[in-house]
């Protein structure tokens, strides 16, 4: 029997039907079934894939900001840090300063305590000297009696001495 003159129903039609389905179900089992696993699983691990390249996206982004709030927080840290030397260092050459002030007026005061103390020193050697020159004055009035000449050659004869004895010294 002929269907529609393209295929004869006969023995031969049947098997190649049953072949068919045994091939189908053959193939179902064994290749339809597993490339089907295969690409399910390929699809749910590049769905994977892109999640988990989405969860790393937000995890850098969280920290990209982190680091810019350290960076942010290191630069103030930073310029407080300058401050504080700036400020500290202005104190120290501060302390310095009046440290040097202070040694310039010490200094001084012993200075001027030292001139007085070798004024004094001075004064009194020249009371020391006078009082020798009045003495030695004297001893000459005492061993001769004057007149008037040779009164005025013994003042003569006393500077003379004095003014070498004074400048000697």
């Amino acid at each position: 029997m002929t269907f529609l003159g393209l295929v004869e129903l006969n023995w031969t039609f049947f098997f190649m039907i049953v072949n068919f389905l045994v091939l189908y179900l053959v193939l179902k089992k064994f290749l339809f079934k597993p490339v089907t696993e295969f690409m399910n699983n390929r699809a749910k691990n590049i769905e994977d894939a892109f999640k988990e390249a989405e969860d790393k996206k937000y995890e850098a982004q969280a920290l990209y900001v982190d680091y810019k709030d350290k960076l942010d927080h290191i630069k103030e840290e930073r310029t407080q840090i300058i401050k504080d030397a700036t400020k500290r260092a202005e104190e120290r050459s501060d302390e310095i300063i009046k440290a040097a002030q202070q040694e310039a007026k010490e200094i001084i005061q012993r200075a001027n305590v030292d001139i007085a103390r070798e004024r004094q020193k001075v004064i009194n050697d020249l009371k020391d000297q006078i009082s020798t020159l009045a003495m030695m004055a004297a001893s000459k009035v005492i061993e001769k009696e004057l007149d008037e000449k040779a009164h005025q050659q013994l003042i003569q004869q006393f500077i003379d001495e004095v003014g070498d004895t004074t400048w000697q010294n």
